[in-house]
């Protein structure tokens, strides 16, 4: 049941977000930003699109694949690793993004301040036994 609350909270968030060009849903309540990814699905060639919250990277844009600590990847990573493009939606503002997964240095580097903008991120990966998976996109082109 809690999946099906998460995947209607999202699938809400979102149709608001893009129904106010992002002036609302672009926060989440603790102020992190908000982020629309819509990816193509690997099985069903069918777009998808999730609200996530991000943090700006050198140049690019980095998510977190946490689906709040579940024991699985998110479907959006797993749409991601079988086609890396997709397109993100930051306010008004859409672009064409190049997804790639970051690695274990990397990793360290942006692991506290990923905790800082969402606190709750530590206790999801205390709560699962695989390694969540960060995410950069990086504008295409770049």
């Amino acid at each position: 049941m809690r999946q099906g609350l998460l995947h209607a909270a999202s699938a809400l968030n979102a149709w608001v977000y893009r129904l106010s060009g992002g002036r609302l849903g672009a926060r989440f309540p603790s102020g992190a930003p908000v982020c629309l990814l819509t990816t193509t699905g690997r099985r069903s060639g069918r777009t998808r699109t999730v609200p996530l919250l991000y943090l700006t990277d050198d140049g690019g844009f980095v998510v977190v694949a946490s689906q709040g600590g579940a024991p699985q990847h998110p479907g959006w990573y797993h749409n991601l690793q079988a086609s890396p493009n997709a397109m993100l939606q930051i306010g008004r503002r859409r672009m064409a993004v190049t997804a790639n997964a970051i690695g274990a240095e990397e990793r360290e580097r942006l692991w506290p301040r990923l905790v800082a903008l969402y606190p709750p991120y530590e206790g999801y990966r205390r709560r699962t036994t695989r390694v969540i998976p960060l995410v950069r996109l990086a504008p295409a082109g770049n």
